[in-house]
C-alpha cells in the first residue's frame, strides 16, 4: 500500500519505519523537503492511506499545506492531541466541546478521518507487545468503512482486533483527547511514558 505520512516528529518516524518494514511505500511529508522527506503535498498525493503525526498546533497547516485534492477520499488516521502549556501543566486548546480530530474532519471534509493511536507513546503505538497485558487502542470516525481500514492497519502494527475500542463517530475524539491529560500526569508516578490502559468490565 503507498502511504503518506505527515509529520517529521517522533511519531512520524515511528509510525512511517515500522510501516515500511512491514513492506509498504512510505512517504514522509515535512513543511520542506530534504534528505529522505518530501513536502507535505507530495506525501499526500503518493498516499492511499495518510497518518497525520504534526504536533497538535501544526495539523491544520499540515492538512492546507497537502491540498484538498491530495486528501479527498483518502483514510487519515489521526494520531495528534491538542496539547498546550497552562499554569498548571498540560491544557487543551480545543476546550471540551470540541477536538482536533473534528477539526481535522471539517477541514478536510472529503476526507475519510479516524482518530486513533493518540493515547499513547510512539514506541508502543508501532511496539503494543512492549507493554505486557491486553491494553487497548481506540479509534472513532464518522465513516465505518474507513474505521475497519485503519483497524486492519492497527492490525499490522500489532493490534488485535479485540482490543481496538471503537468510540463510535468523530466526535469521540473529544474523549480521547481529554484522556491524554491524565496520561501525562501519569508519566511522573510510572517513571515514563512507556505504559497503556486496559478496560475491564463487567460481562
Amino acid at each position: 500500500m503507498r502511504i503518506g505520512v505527515l509529520g517529521t516528529g517522533t511519531v512520524g518516524r515511528a509510525i512511517a519505519g515500522k510501516l515500511a518494514e512491514l513492506g509498504h511505500d512510505v512517504r514522509v511529508g515535512s513543511r520542506t523537503a530534504g534528505d529522505d522527506k518530501v513536502e507535505y503535498a507530495d506525501a499526500a498525493a503518493h498516499g492511499e492511506v495518510l497518518f497525520c503525526c504534526t504536533n497538535g498546533a501544526g495539523a491544520l497547516d499540515a492538512l492546507a499545506a497537502a491540498g484538498e485534492a491530495n486528501l479527498a477520499g483518502k483514510l487519515i488516521i489521526d494520531t495528534t492531541n491538542p496539547l498546550m502549556r497552562s499554569g498548571s501543566g498540560a491544557a487543551l486548546f480545543t476546550g471540551s466541546d470540541d477536538s482536533l480530530g473534528e477539526r481535522i474532519q471539517r477541514a478536510a471534509p472529503a476526507a475519510r478521518v479516524v482518530k486513533s493511536l493518540n493515547t499513547i507513546t510512539a514506541a508502543v503505538m508501532v511496539d503494543p507487545a512492549s507493554v505486557p497485558g491486553d491494553h487497548v487502542v481506540f479509534v472513532c470516525g464518522d465513516d465505518d468503512g474507513a474505521k475497519d481500514e485503519a483497524r486492519a492497519l492497527l492490525g499490522e502494527l500489532g493490534w488485535p482486533a479485540e482490543r481496538v475500542i471503537d468510540l463510535g463517530d468523530i466526535t469521540g475524539a473529544r474523549g480521547a483527547e481529554a484522556y491524554v491529560l491524565l496520561w501525562v500526569r501519569l508519566m511522573a508516578p510510572l517513571g515514563g511514558p512507556f505504559f497503556n490502559i486496559t478496560l475491564t468490565s463487567r460481562s
